[in-house]
């Protein structure tokens, strides 16, 4: 769809909308200002709620473009009047338009959308110097989630770590006990949604041993005494949703005595490998069940 399409909600079949938000805007930024500068009671109302409504649902779809990766790029333009929402713009494809709409029309109070964005094939999207606020916000989303896989583990224990996060590679920074808590944080990392590279500074610390290593029972008792069977199935449960490469939302976790259980039907041996490692890996897990995993 190259031309025109117009979403009604309210009626549920196209029709023709010519915008003029943008010069409502103007009328209301002038209005603003003589108020600023005359001090006039009439002027100094503000705009009307439907104006300050226009202008969040405005907001909110343009935050949400800048968020997606697949609209980033694209030099997109949104005004809202009274609930209709105009799109503007180029793109690559004709889901990225098609997208664009579905977004638009999510937005609390959005009843119409005018897409007037156009699809070329042979359009280029613009590249942003540096690093964008969605790419920022990805890099903010994948320490966070690093950070909390690290802090889940049985294995990291004792490791003292910085997490940062640039384009999608992430950086470890800090010191590890033993090289297996170091290599645990890599694998931690590199498995996770996003992560495109792993640098992994970590240096472990060269004190001899005291005693022999503590074994996963003990280390869970030693770190997380008291961890209840919910923690450990909801700890399970965000490791899975947090990593690459493994289906979370088909998998079951249930917990009881510290022993994991995990049923549903993946894609592949290597999906349910990872699965059954990366619920290993979390702390106050004593045993995986994995019989009913299926691939």
């Amino acid at each position: 769809m190259n031309g025109t399409d117009t979403y009604d909600t309210d009626r549920g079949s196209p029709r023709a909308i010519h915008p003029t938000g943008q010069f409502r805007r103007l009328q209301l930024a002038s209005c603003i200002a003589l108020a600023m500068v005359f001090g006039s009671t009439a002027f100094a109302e503000g705009p009307s709620p439907q104006n300050v409504l226009d202008a969040r649902q405005e907001s909110q779809i343009a935050t949400t473009y800048s968020l997606s990766p697949y609209l980033r790029n694209n030099d997109l333009q949104v005004s809202v009047l009274d609930g209709k929402a105009t799109l503007r713009g180029t793109v690559e494809e004709s889901t990225s338009k098609d997208l664009a709409t579905q977004i638009a029309m999510g937005v609390k109070g959005i009843k119409q959308v005018d897409n007037q964005i156009l699809v070329k094939a042979d359009y280029v999207p613009q590249q942003q110097e540096g690093r964008g606020f969605g790419q920022a916000m990805d890099d903010a989303s994948i320490t966070t989630a690093v950070k909390s896989k690290l802090l889940w583990s049985k294995y990291t224990e004792g490791l003292s770590t910085n997490v940062d996060t640039t384009d999608g590679k992430v950086t470890l920074r800090g010191t590890a006990t033993t090289d297996d808590a170091r290599k645990a944080a890599g694998r931690l990392a590199s498995t996770t949604q996003g992560v495109t590279g792993v640098d992994n500074g970590i240096r472990v610390k060269t004190e001899p041993p005291v005693t022999a290593p503590p074994t996963g029972k003990a280390t869970a008792q030693a770190a997380g005494q008291g961890i209840s069977d919910g923690w450990i199935t909801t700890k399970v449960k965000s490791t899975l949703l947090y990593s690459r490469n493994v289906s979370s939302s088909d998998i079951a976790v249930s917990t009881r005595n510290g022993i994991v259980t995990l049923s549903g039907v993946l894609g592949s041996r290597a999906e349910r490998n990872l699965a059954i490692e990366l619920a290993s890996n979390v702390r106050g897990v004593n045993q995986v069940q994995a019989q009913g995993l299926k691939y």
